[in-house]
């Protein structure tokens, strides 16, 4: 998966990554070619006396230095450029996928796994990516290059080397398999830590207002501890990497030395040639420590990728449709036909066959007890989702054939936890409408009910917004998204229990603003309350993903008892007459 996922985002880049090899591939022979110059100096000039050989070829070895390090500033500069690109493309392409997925995608992964994806894991690839152009591109060259060349120097002093390399490439490798599974247990954790914060900070209120702040504390510090169980698995794992390598690279010095000594005792190696051997030795080593670091890295680089790849591979069930339409004949007319929802694996639909008719200029509501399926049978005209059965028609076109574009401007949607974003009032307003005026985001808050509270707030519109409107309270993070949806000015409106948090008061004065607003349009109303529906057109009645009734109060109340179990529920025999 790291390879594939490299071979894909870094296609683009091939041009850098060909200069960026060259400057490491001088660089790395300029670094090999400094102590066969040092040894000559030692034999020819330091040994015999001569001044002027050791003053030339130390301008020589002066100016090699310097194209090394020109060499290497190139390479590090290219390197982390390409790193960078790297890490925002795969971010880029994270982010648009998660943003493709419908409802049922982002469940299935959870908001704080995607959110450790999109930055840890991509942050994880980012960094191999560069620690490899940095580091491993010059590793084989110096490797190669200083085995070639030590034994150049000396054959028998080289066989040093035949033990070496095998023994650091098996001790490497052993440590390396076990850390794989170990990292993949780390970023598990990490999500746990992610998912327990996030809903701490989200629930902060109601963990305040039930006085679980110990519980909570456990709870995470309980996720944390585990977190840290694994991190230090992984350390101690890791810690034997290095003591390894330097034990081995330690032996082998004293195993060059002696035997060099000896050669140099019997004529067969002078000591310029000993102290290159060595310099090499140290250059092999040090091109295997760099690939020790490297391959510390693959495994979690390895883990995050396939995470990465995961999402990426993971198909949207709402799939943009091929000849999209992009104009409507009819106008506001809503439909469905044998509707139905159920989720993968489950044993029961939600929805079961719901046929609905809502027309321009009627209120339809849709009424029934907790996990009817009523914002499921929203959500499919949205599409949120889309329907495993049946048909969802607007103005004739079944909506999985609509331009996205075309189904946001005819459908506007109040969902049932209205979010707002960071900014301010006017920037939440014009979401759905960019082009909007002042005018009319003051006509649409007056009709939402919101002018009055907006007008007290310091700045008006240009009043700041919390993230998810936490500096307001939920009726008037309420009120702000059916203003937002207004603003919108769609064909069809889509209100799911979007009421709850108002008053009875300001639930009236909003239904009545409401219906002069929309009187050309079709409303859908989901409610629990039954003040909100009882005046509607026509009421649908849901149980158990089914259509149990369908017509006026009056004519439900007469003849259909699930709905007048709900209503007398709320309102006593003469309230609900």
């Amino acid at each position: 998966m790291l390879i594939r996922l490299l071979r894909t985002y870094l296609r683009p880049y091939r041009k850098p990554i060909a200069l960026l090899v060259l400057l490491q591939f001088l660089q790395t022979c300029a670094t090999l070619y400094l102590p066969t110059l040092n040894a000559h100096i030692i034999d020819k000039g330091v040994v015999k006396g001569d001044t002027d050989y050791i003053l030339t070829f130390g301008a020589v070895m002066i100016a090699i230095s310097l194209v090394q390090v020109g060499c290497n500033i190139g390479a590090v500069y290219y390197g982390a450029k390409t790193a960078s690109s790297l890490g925002r493309d795969v971010r880029a392409a994270v982010f648009d996928r998660v943003q493709s997925f419908s409802a049922r995608e982002v469940g299935q992964f959870g908001a704080p796994s995607l959110i450790t994806r999109t930055t840890n894991d991509v942050q994880q690839v980012q960094m191999l990516a560069l620690m490899t152009f940095t580091l491993m591109v010059s590793a084989p060259i110096m490797c190669v290059g200083g085995v070639v060349l030590a034994l150049g120097l000396d054959v028998p002093l080289s066989g040093v080397l035949v033990a070496v390399v095998p023994v650091l490439g098996i001790s490497v490798t052993l440590i390396v398999r076990r850390l794989r599974p170990l990292f993949r247990s780390m970023q598990t954790r990490l999500d746990t830590v992610n998912r327990v914060l996030r809903e701490q900070i989200s629930g902060n209120r109601v963990i305040r207002a039930f006085v679980r702040d110990g519980y909570e504390n456990d709870r995470f510090r309980a996720a944390n501890g585990e977190l840290t169980e694994m991190s230090l698995a992984t350390g101690r794992m890791l810690s034997l990497m290095f003591p390894i390598v330097m034990t081995v690279v330690n032996l082998s010095s004293i195993a060059v030395v002696w035997f060099g000594a000896h050669r140099i005792d019997s004529g067969s190696m002078m000591i310029g040639d000993l102290t290159a051997f060595l310099a090499y030795l140290m250059q092999i080593v040090m091109s295997v420590m760099m690939a020790t670091f490297m391959f510390m890295m693959v495994p979690r680089a390895e883990v995050c990728a396939e995470r990465i790849q995961e999402v990426m591979d993971t198909e949207s069930s709402v799939v943009a449709p091929l000849a999209p339409v992009r104009e409507l004949r009819s106008h506001g007319h809503l439909e469905l036909r044998g509707a139905g929802f159920r989720y993968p694996g489950a044993e029961e639909p939600v929805l079961k066959a719901v046929d609905l008719t809502a027309r321009p200029g009627e209120v339809t509501a849709v009424i029934g007890s907790t996990g009817s399926g009523k914002s499921t049978l929203l959500g499919l005209v949205a599409r949120l989702f889309d329907a495993t059965d049946g048909e969802v028609l607007v103005d004739g076109a079944d909506v999985r054939t609509l331009d996205a574009k075309l189904l946001a401007r005819t459908v506007g949607m109040v969902p049932q936890k209205p979010y707002l974003f960071a900014g301010t009032v006017a920037t939440n307003l014009r979401y759905g409408n960019p082009d909007a005026t002042d005018e009319e985001l003051w006509q649409a808050l007056e009709v939402a009910q919101a002018k009055e509270f907006v007008s007290r707030l310091e700045g008006g519109l240009d009043a700041p917004i919390s993230q998810g409107g936490t500096n307001v309270s939920g009726g008037q993070r309420q009120r702000l998204a059916i203003a937002r949806t207004l603003v919108q000015r769609p064909e069809i409106y889509l209100f799911d229990d979007s009421f709850s948090a108002l008053d009875y008061a300001t639930d009236a004065a909003l239904r009545a603003a409401l219906t002069r607003e929309t009187a050309e349009a079709t409303v859908v109303i989901v409610a629990q309350r039954v003040a909100t529906i009882r005046d509607a057109d026509r009421i649908i009645v849901l149980d158990e993903g089914r259509v149990v009734g369908t017509g006026r109060h009056h004519e439900l109340m007469a003849g259909n008892e699930t709905y007048r179990e709900i209503v007398l529920s709320q309102l006593t025999e003469a309230e609900a007459a």
